[in-house]
């Protein structure tokens, strides 16, 4: 049996309102402590919008387009969704897998690198600086973003992925709280890869990402 048969694979067409999808999400991890509902990954796009962590700092907020902001209750500071930009949300049940918080977002980093390197896209850590990074044609670029909250030991929230959103709508906030590197995207590297494109390469390697929450951090 494969390592994710138990888990729900949701894929949502057209955009997702930030609010209801909050309050789906937020029941969901509910119901899988409870043990009513199955493990889930939820790929979906939202309109333009900014969310704030729980460490978001106001002076990091200038919104000139006037996009809306939510609170997300998730880790981290202001984060940028919209169009063109894949957001998956992982809700996982680290009872039991470990119940090591650090090692998740360790091996949801690698999830997402993988994926890309599948799509042709040499993405990596950076030391000190959270996130998903590539070499763009402004350098060293953000092309993803992690966010996640653990509740009773179920993950939700999870990353974003920049396959081709409008970059210019970055320029409203401070993206994670990191000065002094640009927002880059599959497209502005010159690589087409749209949602079903990445979804199939991020779901190609979820066996191996389970797999690395059961073996620890890599």
């Amino acid at each position: 049996m494969s390592a994710r048969d138990d888990i729900e694979w949701r894929v949502t067409p057209g955009l997702s309102l930030y609010p209801e999808t909050l309050a789906a999400m937020e029941a969901r991890a509910a119901a899988i402590r409870a043990g009513e509902a199955p493990e889930l990954v939820w790929l979906l796009e939202h309109p333009p919008l900014y969310t704030a962590g729980t460490s978001a700092d106001p002076a990091e907020l200038f919104n000139p387009s006037g996009f809306p902001v939510f609170a997300a209750g998730r880790g981290g500071r202001y984060t940028y969704h919209g169009p063109g930009q894949r957001v998956g949300y992982v809700l996982l049940d680290l009872e039991k897998r470990g119940r090591d918080v650090r090692g998740f977002v360790h091996s949801l980093e690698g999830w997402i690198i993988a994926a890309l390197g599948r799509l042709g896209v040499e993405a990596r850590r950076a030391e000190g600086r959270i996130g998903i990074w590539a070499d763009g044609p402004r350098g060293e670029a953000k092309v993803g973003a992690i966010g996640v909250r653990v509740r009773r030991w179920v993950t939700y929230h999870g990353f974003s992925v920049n396959l081709a959103p409008e970059l210019s709508h970055f320029s409203g906030i401070v993206p994670c709280g990191i000065a002094g590197f640009p927002v880059t995207s599959l497209d502005e590297m010159g690589v087409s890869a749209g949602q079903g494109r990445f979804d199939l390469a991020l779901r190609e390697g979820l066996d191996e990402f389970l797999r690395s929450l059961e073996g620890g951090r890599e």
